[in-house]
């Protein structure tokens, strides 16, 4: 592209298969067919990639889909992170230890040949969270960052089988309080070790983490996220709005070799999945084994060992509408965020809507898709050109309740766990 503003670029990310976007926009030459020199780093967590986004000495990162949101209102960091492109939907999954599943599995019902029906919902798993209570034993799980969607996700699930996962407030942002399942932050590569030494007994995560549980033998992944919420998204390409605004052709740029790859990463039925696993395995990516990606970047999943099923969508990059930032999306995330209470206070519907309008920017992202459609890159009916940034109103979750995204409020008033309207949480209770 002609008059790009800035043309080497360091992009930064975590080492899980969602980055394939920018790993493939790099192997396959689409980062240089733009004109531009990037370099790709592995950061060592969440909380370390955000600031050195926010500090410049990263140009753009993979994000969880609620940092920039959080970062933007300021829950943490605060600095006004944009985006123009979501990098994937699904790819996460619970797992629990043997003993918690070997505590759950007599209950489940079960298909003809033995196995158990999925979804498995948290009703499952709440006697078990009854009995340490019980016990006066802490039942601990882990998720990745506290505004990721592995938080959400996983408080998400167990609630919708009655069981707590805790309030934050402005004086306790453990996130523990009320709880019965005690969730904390543990950083991806360390959940099995985690699980293993018993400091866990559960987490949600993104693959390969899973899977590797699967293989050592030491845990069984009983739900996917497509089964909390078909095709929720999972993680964003996060900016600098004030680099977005300084360099407007290199972030349209950016946002065409994104696009590209991940194109590619869906196109003829994922028929190049296993190079992007080759790809995703070396160390200077993911570097876990091969076979441990592959179990789901290829269209299928490993629950209990020996039960491997075919789920074609766990990992979707560029189909449904994968890459284009809904407002809508932007939308669930904050409704989380204020379900739980990182969001102290009640909000109207229309501060939702012009948070995400501030934050996701489907404006470059049509730009970018346009431009890419005209020079025969991409085809017209892949991008949904007269979206108003929200989608229908979605029922497909774990609990059937339906999300509205243009009724926020409506929406949290209809969870049964949760904050609503202008309840507050202070020294440890709730009040209206």
């Amino acid at each position: 592209m002609e008059g790009l503003e800035k043309t080497e670029l360091t992009f930064g990310f975590i080492k899980l298969t969602d980055m394939a976007p920018l790993a493939i926009a790099y192997e396959k030459g689409f980062f240089e067919d733009e004109g531009l020199f990037v370099t790709l780093e592995p950061q060592a967590n969440w909380k370390v990639l955000l600031d050195r986004v926010i500090d410049g000495e990263l140009d753009g990162a993979h994000m969880l889909a609620g940092q920039p949101l959080a970062a933007t209102i300021g829950y943490g960091t605060e600095a006004h992170i944009v985006t123009p492109f979501s990098m994937d939907l699904n790819g996460n999954g619970i797992t629990v230890s043997n003993d918690v599943w070997a505590a759950m599995k007599p209950n489940i019902p079960t298909m003809e040949d033995g196995r158990p029906v999925h979804p498995i919902g948290a009703e499952y798993l709440k006697p078990v969270v009854d009995s340490y209570k019980a016990e006066g034993k802490p039942f601990n799980m882990g998720m990745v960052f506290p505004v990721s969607t592995h938080n959400y996700e996983l408080r998400y699930w167990l609630a919708a089988g009655g069981i707590h996962p805790g309030y934050y407030s402005p004086d306790d942002v453990s996130g523990q309080i009320q709880a019965d399942a005690l969730l904390s932050v543990t950083p991806p590569p360390q959940m099995p070790a985690t699980l293993e030494a018993g400091t866990i007994y559960g987490y949600c995560v993104g693959e390969p983490w899973n899977q590797q549980a699967v293989f050592k033998g030491i845990g069984v992944p009983v739900i996917t996220d497509y089964e909390i919420w078909k095709d929720n998204p999972e993680k964003v390409f996060g900016i600098n709005a004030a680099f977005a605004e300084e360099n407007p052709v290199t972030t349209m740029a950016i946002t065409r070799a994104l696009i590209r790859a991940a194109i590619w990463l869906d196109e003829n039925d994922n028929a190049n999945r296993q190079e992007a696993v080759d790809i995703l395995s070396r160390s200077e990516y993911v570097g876990a084994d091969r076979e441990v990606i592959a179990n789901s970047m290829t269209g299928t999943f490993e629950y209990e060992k020996g039960d491997k099923r075919y789920v074609p969508d766990f990992n979707v990059f560029f189909r449904y509408n994968a890459t284009y930032p809904f407002y809508s999306d932007a939308v669930w995330y904050l409704t989380q965020m204020r379900r739980w209470g990182q969001i102290p206070e009640g909000k109207s519907d229309a501060w939702y809507d012009e948070t995400a309008r501030s934050v996701y920017r489907p404006d470059i992202y049509l730009k970018a898709a346009r431009s890419l459609v005209d020079e025969g890159l991409a085809d017209e009916a892949d991008f949904p050109w007269d979206s108003d940034g929200y989608k229908a109103p979605q029922s497909e979750f774990i609990d059937g309740i339906t999300f509205d995204g243009r009724a926020p409020n409506a929406y949290l008033s209809s969870l049964p766990i949760g904050l609503k309207d202008d309840q507050t949480v202070s020294n440890g209770a709730v009040s209206n």
